[in-house]
């Protein structure tokens, strides 16, 4: 694979979910979790997914429970606590690994493409961000602490682009 556009993942119903049909977007990737000391940045990801969203911007979340069995809920449970807790908006997908042999290949991808501290590859815990730009390239990874709102210069300069 080449670039993110490339890929096909699964939606929450298990169901093939192909990337293309955002060709031309600038995208947020996000590996999400409903019991992390990071879970609120929900609040702040819907806000900048409204914000963007007519212009061309998309924010994917993917559960992951690598971290502290953070995210042990099922697909449905996961729609339903963003739905019900953050009235998320924004698709999030099936649940996924992000780190080890069964890493989803499209963060195999995002990993290689946009390394971390150091140049390791490894997502450290929930709420790693990465910044895809309308071309299908990695713009930037962003460490879990990076609050949502801190990345807005960084998503009106790609969709500018």
């Amino acid at each position: 694979m080449s670039q993110f556009f490339d890929f096909i993942v699964q939606d929450s119903q298990n169901q093939p979910y192909q990337l293309d049909k955002h060709k031309g977007h600038v995208c947020l990737v996000v590996n999400v979790a409903s019991k992390c000391g990071f879970t609120p940045q929900y609040k702040g990801l819907e806000e900048i997914y409204q914000k963007f969203k007519s212009q061309g911007f998309l924010i994917l979340g993917f559960p992951c429970n690598q971290f502290g069995f953070q995210e042990p809920g099922s697909d449905s449970e996961i729609q339903q606590f963003c739905s019900m807790n953050y009235n998320v908006t924004f698709p999030v997908l099936a649940k996924v690994d992000v780190n080890g042999s069964n890493a989803a290949p499209i963060y195999d991808f995002l990993k290689s493409s946009a390394p971390g501290l150091l140049g390791t590859e490894m997502i450290k815990w929930n709420f790693t961000k990465f910044l895809v730009g309308k071309d299908g390239k990695v713009i930037a990874r962003y460490a879990p602490n990076v609050e949502p709102k801190d990345i807005t210069a960084d998503i009106e300069k790609a969709l500018k682009a």
